[in-house]
């Protein structure tokens, strides 16, 4: 049986990587979906989709292809089943929060919503759950803005 995410989930992680990579054409920095991230020898994660800024993608990004630090923004969208929404809404964002990541959206396919955390001090707190009526900014994406209902297949 196959372990590859569903359908809507893949929809809805190339719709915010579409998103992301068209605002970035324009302002900067680069978007990848589910690339490497290596922080060390025991914490490897590959999100769904990153956004790293220009200055920081020379400081991280290896000879091996993989991100070796804290993208600034890290997306992961839900895979149903308790055991990976706790993963995706307690473990990995710990550690994002532990490494440096400025934004983490956690995109929820299934209810057509996306929580938003941003940096506060040292850890990653709620600062939004946005709904498909909301527009969806970011103070780390200056001009970027889109109708969450827009990031969900239909």
């Amino acid at each position: 049986m196959s372990t590859q995410p569903h359908w809507y989930h893949q929809k809805t992680s190339g719709r915010i990587f579409s998103a992301l990579d068209q605002w970035s054409a324009e302002y900067g920095g680069d978007t990848v979906e589910a690339p490497g991230v290596i922080f060390d020898d025991e914490n490897a994660v590959a999100p769904d989709v990153v956004w790293v800024s220009a200055e920081r993608l020379v400081l991280i990004l290896d000879d091996d292809g993989k991100l070796h630090g804290a993208p600034d923004l890290a997306v992961e969208v839900l895979s149903p089943g308790p055991r990976n929404v706790r993963r995706d809404r307690e473990a990995k964002r710990r550690l994002y929060s532990m490494w440096g990541v400025l934004e983490y959206w956690i995109a929820d396919w299934q209810a057509k919503s996306l929580e938003v955390y941003r940096r506060e001090g040292a850890t990653l707190k709620l600062f939004a759950t946005l709904y498909a009526s909301d527009e969806l900014t970011s103070p780390l994406l200056p001009d970027f803005k889109i109708l969450v209902a827009q990031l969900f297949p239909k």
